[in-house]
């Protein structure tokens, strides 16, 4: 039986298993899964992932859920796929897995928080925390600060001195990703002091394409709706 892969575009992790699949030509079918529209808490789907949350995936009888768990996964059961992604050497597997343990607790956890606090309160109609944003973006730019001091070293483009990218790059720039969505000026305030990382984010675009770009479609229409939104009210104030 095909894989089947479950997600929603608008989530970080969703899209870098798509990004990872297509880079690799792995056959798969791809099934919507709507945050916005609570399919995730569906009882269909929590039978399949019992946590509620995307992405997922079937292979024939089997299931998996969490992210970093599906990238490994892929990575080591389907043929063809690149060594640099997931290096056989065990030494290189060992400091890829550190940097995803690191993610979910720090870029994550920063990132996600600061959006949801900020831009994507309002449209999910749920109260935001100014305080928890406030917080969430202490912690995303000091997470910045430690991808650059710590894994951007090096003559390599990516993490941990790479000339490719790993799995580990793919999920945390998928993660900074979701930072389009802010406004210019907080976007340029939180990364524009740290030029490795925007540097790293334009090398694993650019090793990705073309289905980086295609990925982050729905991303990247959701920014243009909302800088048009601002615009908008930014000239009611002005009338």
């Amino acid at each position: 039986m095909k894989l089947k892969v479950y997600v929603d575009r608008m989530s970080q992790p969703s899209r870098a298993i798509l990004i990872f699949c297509k880079m690799n030509g792995i056959d798969f079918e791809e099934v919507q899964i709507s945050i916005a529209k609570r399919e995730h808490r569906s009882p269909e789907f929590k039978k399949m992932n019992p946590m509620g949350q995307v992405p997922a995936i079937s292979d024939g009888e089997f299931t998996l859920f969490e992210s970093h768990a599906i990238l490994i996964h892929l990575a080591c059961a389907f043929p063809g796929v690149a060594d640099h992604w997931y290096p056989a050497d065990l030494f290189r597997r060992a400091k890829i897995n550190s940097v995803l343990d690191w993610h979910h607790s720090n870029l994550r956890r920063g990132a996600a928080t600061y959006v949801q606090n900020t831009v994507l309160a309002p449209v999910l109609g749920i109260a935001s925390n100014p305080q928890a944003a406030v917080e969430a973006e202490k912690l995303l730019s000091s997470s910045l600060s430690k991808i650059e001091s710590i894994w951007l070293k090096g003559n390599g483009k990516f993490l941990l001195g790479g000339f490719e990218p790993s799995i580990a790059d793919i999920s945390l720039v998928c993660e900074i990703m979701q930072l389009e969505l802010l406004d210019e000026k907080d976007r340029s305030r939180i990364l524009g002091p740290h030029k490795k990382v925007l540097e790293w984010i334009e090398n694993t675009k650019t090793a990705t394409r073309p289905h980086f770009e295609e990925v982050h479609e729905v991303l990247y229409g959701l920014k243009t709706k909302f800088q048009e939104q601002r615009s908008t009210e930014s000239n009611k104030q002005q009338d």
